[in-house]
């Protein structure tokens, strides 16, 4: 049964995987939870990402040829249509091994926190002491503001944390779909829902009309 300690646990667990009795408890109920808290934050970013550059040729703010919807930049079709300073191959291999380096560093701090803080990283290493809880790391670099300086209210900006991590993980898989079905960006979406509601919405788009 779970104990609902955690920032946004309400218990619910259908397959158990939090639940050491249950038939999924083979994975550790921490593990789950840093990993949405991290794949959370990955969709925040990622979501405004992908709709910032529509809403901002839109709005006239940059150039037309950098306006695209977010799958026209290397999804569909696989290697996009937007030429940078590479071609996107060597891009995707350049960001593998970039986010490869930082995805095993974030691995070293969760199975050993406060370990970055001992391996020289350029002279960063002594803002990646963390605070001991690998999914909260605080410090200059990751909370420069200072939020959350009491345990009440760092408590509620975990839980609102998690809260829109888990909207925005719903609003990239949204993106996914309204981009596959209708062939355009979500924004352009917004728009034409709002001009033609009757005609444009999620009925229409899936043809059940």
């Amino acid at each position: 049964m779970c104990n609902c300690s955690l920032p946004g646990d309400f218990g619910f667990d259908p397959l158990g995987l939090s639940d050491p009795e249950g038939t999924g408890g083979f994975i550790e109920p921490r593990w789950l939870a840093y990993g949405e808290i991290i794949n959370g934050r990955y969709a925040m970013l990622g979501a405004v990402g992908a709709i910032a550059p529509e809403i901002l040729g839109k709005l006239g703010l940059i150039p037309a040829e950098t306006a695209l919807p977010w799958f026209q930049t290397g999804v569909i079709p696989p290697a996009g249509t937007y030429n940078y300073w590479a071609d996107p191959y060597t891009l995707f291999v350049f960001e593998l091994a970039l986010m490869g380096f930082a995805e095993h560093r974030r691995f070293q701090d969760w199975y050993n926190p406060g370990s970055m803080s001992k391996q020289y990283f350029l002279g960063f290493e002594k803002y990646l002491g963390g605070s001991g809880n690998p999914a909260y790391p605080g410090g200059p670099l990751f909370n420069p503001l200072g939020f959350g300086k009491d345990e009440k209210s760092l408590n509620e900006l975990k839980l609102k944390e998690v809260k829109n991590g888990r909207l925005a993980m719903l609003a990239i898989l949204g993106y996914f779909i309204q981009g596959l079905v209708t062939g355009v960006g979500p924004y352009q979406n917004l728009l034409d829902h709002l001009a033609d509601p009757v005609n444009n919405n999620i009925l229409t788009s899936l043809k059940f009309h």
